[in-house]
């Protein structure tokens, strides 16, 4: 019996049990029977979760990318790994084979090495979503380089930051990127970035738009002539099974971003297994995730997750509503796709949309539709399953996170009953408990609380690149012995789970996990700015929208405050990006704090939602009298 692929739900419980009983015997026989190793490992896995210390396949040797192309020449060779999907319908589609993924990666492994890239050497990657954006990160994986893919709609100064955390030597970028109908000018960007980034000394630049680029002398080339110029082929790195993979940027509640490290076997063996799983992936199945390759969701389910199980994944530059809100559903059957994984985000920006723009196509290759990014509401779980799964193809609404580097809690299609909202059961290997203020584990069913993991799974993030005590205090010291997800969740009469959001100050704002406290920091930088507050509240189309809270100095030359609401947006889109500004600016006298300074959030967010109850007893904050105020001046 397999134990890789789950056949119904009787197997699937029986499976879940093994997993949590022996735990060794269940990881050790997956990635034993699925992978291709240079060396077996000694332990399946050793941790300390006080100390936040997780090790998986210790001793093992291997190299991803040779589970991800090599191994699948001999019989998948001539088969599409990879089709991209131009921003603009009118340009041809690209079918990538295994075959010449495998001459592509080669030849851009031998470019990195060439250039002085090193195992271990960080490379940030900010690239549109173009074939060399795959490829560059898999060349990475293939020489033990550490890719930190930046997604190419951050500004210059967030680029900036990622940069100089993990140290890069190398940017792979290109002259632009097409997003809908704008042009993103990619390399000014990088340039900008690059002023304050002494570690960097190569810069590769792919061409994609075409556009007039500054090229700096001793520091930029082109890529291609460089690709041309290299050897098809290229004997993998030897890596160990902790060596790191690579380092993705979340957002925090404090203070800097965190980089949080993946390392190499257990992500492979994790990601490989939930892919084939929760999309019941089948060899002929054409597989499409709608996700950038710059968030966790790209790296694990259109790279690593679907060529490690030989699959072919699409790889889509464009957007939902470009040149119409038809766009996806042109798509799906253009290329016959049989899974379709998107977030909430899009489903309800197409749902407001003429029902025309989706019926005009029969869609009958859909075999699995998925959510992912943020918890889907039922108007838009409903409307997604009705008009785009038919009714008859599951929905696996996924819950997982950056940190998490798989998919934790999900539906199996075919296997596991669907329920609106609810994300339903965890995967084997993942033990979810709900806790309650005082730390303790609540029992039984029917129940909320703080979401957390009790037991390590093979793809966790390891650290945060460069300062592990920021990991363990982040998600191992609020709930001792457990990883503390940060979100809350409710567990209904049969133990599915439906996430309920966010309990610190993180806000997923369109799929992305925006932390409060940096977007603060670009507003407290406008010289007319005293103090700022952040808080999300409900969009019909981003889920959560921002709600800024705003007190200006005392000064005269910022009078009109729309021109002050756009410079304190631009700001923001400066320094972080335009998926961070604001949708709407409060001015205030002052903030509801408690007296040792603490800004009460909870209230802030009560009056955003326009929910003027409950506030609690607020007679012992600071200042009582400005929660009225607020709330009076409410926009």
């Amino acid at each position: 019996m397999s134990y890789y692929k789950i056949k119904d739900l009787e197997n699937y419980f029986k499976m879940y049990k093994k997993s949590v009983r022996e735990p060794r015997k269940f990881w050790d026989r997956i990635a034993d029977e699925n992978f291709t190793w240079y060396q077996k490992w000694d332990k399946v896995f050793e941790f300390d979760m006080q100390e936040a210390k997780f090790e998986w396949f210790k001793g093992a040797k291997v190299n991803i990318t040779k589970n991800c192309i090599d191994r699948h020449l001999n019989k998948r060779g001539e088969k599409t790994a990879i089709i991209f999907e131009p921003n603009n319908p009118s340009e041809m589609a690209q079918h990538i084979t295994y075959n010449e993924l495998y001459v592509r990666v080669a030849k851009m492994a031998n470019v990195l090495r060439e250039q002085g890239v090193k195992k271990g050497d960080r490379v940030c990657i900010y690239l549109p979503m173009i074939p060399e954006l795959a490829v560059a990160v898999l060349a990475c994986a293939r020489i033990g380089a550490v890719h930190s893919v930046v997604f190419a709609g951050f500004s210059a100064k967030a680029l900036e930051t990622r940069i100089n955390d993990c140290g890069a030597t190398m940017v792979i970028t290109s002259d632009g990127g097409f997003r809908g109908d704008k042009t993103i000018d990619l390399k000014g960007i990088v340039d900008e970035a690059l002023q304050s980034c002494p570690t960097v000394s190569k810069v590769l630049v792919a061409e994609r738009t075409k556009g007039k680029v500054h090229m700096q002398a001793g520091r930029d080339q082109w890529l291609q002539p460089l690709l041309d110029a290299a050897v098809g082929n290229n004997v993998a790195e030897i890596m160990d099974a902790e060596d790191p993979l690579f380092i993705l940027y979340t957002s925090g509640s404090t203070g800097k971003p965190k980089g949080m490290l993946h390392t190499t076997a257990g992500y492979m063996v994790y990601t490989a297994y939930t892919f084939k799983n929760v999309f019941d992936y089948q060899e002929n199945d054409v597989y499409w995730c709608t996700a950038d390759i710059g968030w966790i969701t790209g790296h694990s389910y259109i790279l690593y997750g679907p060529l490690l199980n030989g699959a072919t994944t699409v790889l889509f530059e464009g957007v939902p509503s470009y040149p119409d809100f038809s766009r996806f559903w042109e798509v799906i059957e253009k290329h016959q796709v049989n899974q379709f994984y998107t977030a909430p985000t899009a489903i309800r920006a197409l749902a407001k949309e003429s029902l025309d723009f989706v019926q005009q196509f029969p869609l009958k290759s859909l075999r699995v539709i998925g959510s992912v990014g943020e918890p889907i509401n039922e108007e838009a779980w409903h409307w997604y399953n009705d008009h785009v799964g038919g009714k008859r193809c599951p929905l696996v609404d996924t819950w997982w996170q950056t940190e998490t580097g798989g998919i934790m809690i999900s539906p199996l299609p075919f296997v596991t009953p669907t329920k609106p909202t609810y994300a339903s059961l965890p995967l084997p290997g993942i033990q979810p408990v709900l806790m309650d203020e005082l730390r303790n584990e609540i029992e039984g069913n029917q129940v909320t609380g703080s979401l957390c993991i009790k037991f390590p799974w093979p793809s966790m993030a390891r650290t945060i690149w460069g300062d592990h005590q920021r990991y363990k205090e982040t998600y191992f010291t609020a709930f001792p012995g457990k990883y503390f997800t940060g979100d809350g969740a409710l567990r209904d009469e049969v133990g599915y789970y439906r996430i309920t959001g966010r309990v610190d100050d993180v806000i997923i704002v369109s799929g992305h996990n925006l932390g409060t406290a940096p977007i603060e920091d670009a507003i407290n930088e406008h010289p007319a700015v005293a103090e700022s507050a952040i808080v999300g509240f409900p969009h019909d189309i981003k889920g959560n929208a921002l709600y800024g809270y705003v007190i200006l100095k005392e000064t005269g030359e910022y009078r009109n405050q729309d021109n002050l609401r756009k410079e304190i947006n631009q700001l923001i889109s400066d320094q972080i990006g335009p998926i961070a500004k604001l949708d709407k600016i409060q001015f205030v006298n002052g903030l509801p704090k408690t007296r040792s300074g603490k800004i009460m959030r909870r209230i802030l967010r009560k009056i955003a939602e326009g929910d003027f109850n409950n506030y609690g007893d607020i007679s012992t904050l600071l200042n009582p009298e400005i929660v009225q105020e607020i709330q009076d001046n409410k926009l």
